[in-house]
């Protein structure tokens, strides 16, 4: 029951409890306009507090999901699928992710990602967190304190590079992806962030964006940034010695398996805690969500049964994850039907990109990070501008407050442009800003680990430890 519904019981069993008390002659017990009055602004204060409470609470568990799904769910998922010789250094790309851009996060981050500044990137009010405390933003969120919503901010910004990894796995070296990593942040999230989730940001659709792009939880911001950075750096970084010619099979399936389920959980965190509070936006992200990844597991596994006679556990598992990519963007706009139809889509798409389109053009993406990530966000991204629906989300309204079309279906054809736009700069931001950075960390200090060091493991000559131990201990 909505606050206002409440107030409005209360204020019958009062007028009610008044009027009682007036016919039966008991002036002294009954409820003056001053005590009404002051029993409401009790109540007002008594359900925003309850409310604050509620959804406070909702989006710090979400927050810790959302970091669950970097570690430990991609550091397992990514860890399963190289060899063991490299499984460490996998993870620990996840890890090292996790601090230095929390870091970074604390002192600028924030700020120019959600800090009131151009249509293109924010400014530096809140350096160092300044000003980020228990009163909310009413701009971003009413309901929570703003800390709640940095810290909630900080862990899709934290799993977006760690994402790229994927492309880079197994030879490039700790020292540049750490600089990379910083460098990253500031020059392609904190700019794409700001454009689509900030505040006077161009692409915003809800707070002044000339090009209002539907993003619900980050298939611009978080997908298509990470997968085409990957592609990048793939291209850039070359092949891995002797790929394709050696098989290079995933070492621990069954790791990529807990870490493909610790996602999926973690993703309700990530795609029904964008509502911003614990009201039914979020039910219905969260159950968008669900379908959309199951559909894309099963769209994936039909697809490699028909070419290859037999289903795959880690290509249900890749489908499931293309399907939570594509259906971030639509969650918050979509009901269940066009959420099945998102992840149905998504899994032949992205099985089509991994296993064809990968193959022709012959270059290494080690773990398919753009395959999945830049192809399922961008389908995403498209199919959001079809399918979203004012029943689900009446974001766009006109001057009196009418609620208008949203997505294609609805009558709202040019919101295709806006997704497409959306889809160009990001990639464009993305191309550009990758390559840059590449060059100069490459530059300073080299990008790829020498041939020998790549032949022995990076586990090895990277941080001096193995994964496993093979020895026999002594009976």
């Amino acid at each position: 029951m909505r606050w206002f519904s409440v107030r409005a019981v209360l204020v019958s069993m009062l007028l009610c409890c008044g009027g009682w008390s007036a016919a039966h002659g008991q002036n002294a017990g009954g409820v003056t306009p001053q005590q009404m009055q002051e029993h409401l602004q009790q109540l007002d204060r008594a359900v925003a507090s309850a409310q604050l409470s509620a959804d406070n609470g909702w989006m710090l568990v979400s927050a810790a999901l959302v970091l669950m799904m970097t570690i430990p769910g991609l550091a397992l998922f990514y860890g399963g699928l190289v060899r063991k010789k490299n499984v460490l250094s996998t993870m620990m790309h996840s890890f090292a992710m996790t601090g230095i851009v929390s870091v970074v996060w604390a002192f600028v981050g924030y700020s120019l990602c959600f800090g009131s500044g151009t249509s293109f990137i924010g400014g530096f009010q809140h350096l160092f967190l300044r000003g980020v405390g228990s009163a909310p933003d009413p701009d971003y969120a009413a309901t929570i304190p703003q800390a709640t919503f940095m810290i909630y901010q900080l862990m899709f910004a934290i799993i977006t590079p760690a994402l790229i990894s994927g492309a880079f796995a197994e030879r490039m070296k700790f020292s540049a992806m750490a600089l990379f990593t910083f460098l990253w942040s500031l020059v392609v999230y904190a700019p794409m962030a700001h454009m689509v989730w900030g505040k006077g940001g161009l692409l915003n659709a809800s707070l002044g964006g000339a090009i209002p792009t539907l993003d619900f939880a980050g298939g611009t911001v978080v997908h298509i940034t990470s997968g085409v950075s990957a592609l990048v750096c793939a291209l850039y970084l070359g092949k891995r010695l002797n790929y394709p010619r050696e098989p290079m099979l995933p070492h621990s399936v069954v790791l990529s398996f807990i870490g493909a389920g610790l996602l999926w959980v973690g993703w309700f965190g990530f795609n029904a805690g964008s509502a911003l509070s614990a009201g039914t936006l979020a039910t219905s992200a969260f159950v968008a969500t669900h379908f959309g990844a199951a559909a894309a597991a099963i769209g994936w596994s039909v697809a490699e049964w028909i070419r290859n006679g037999k289903p795959s556990a880690l290509g249900a598992i890749s489908g499931a994850v293309a399907g939570l990519v594509a259906i971030t963007p639509a969650a918050g706009f979509v009901g269940p039907m066009p959420a099945l139809a998102i992840g149905f889509c998504a899994g032949l798409f992205c099985y089509l990109m991994v296993v064809k389109v990968k193959h022709h053009f012959g270059y290494d993406d080690s773990l398919d990070a753009f395959g999945v990530h830049g192809a399922g966000g961008t389908l995403g991204a498209l199919l959001t501008g079809v399918f979203a629906s004012s029943t689900i989300n009446p974001i766009f309204k006109d001057g009196q407050g009418h609620v208008l079309p949203v997505g294609w279906i609805e009558g709202n054809w040019r919101q295709m442009l806006h997704q497409a736009s959306g889809v160009a700069i990001a990639w464009g931001v993305s191309i550009v800003g990758t390559l840059a950075l590449l060059k100069i960390v490459d530059l300073l200090i080299g990008l790829r680990v020498d041939p020998s060091a790549e032949t022995a493991g990076l586990d090895v000559s990277l941080h001096g430890e193995e994964g496993y131990d093979w020895e026999i201990a002594p009976s």
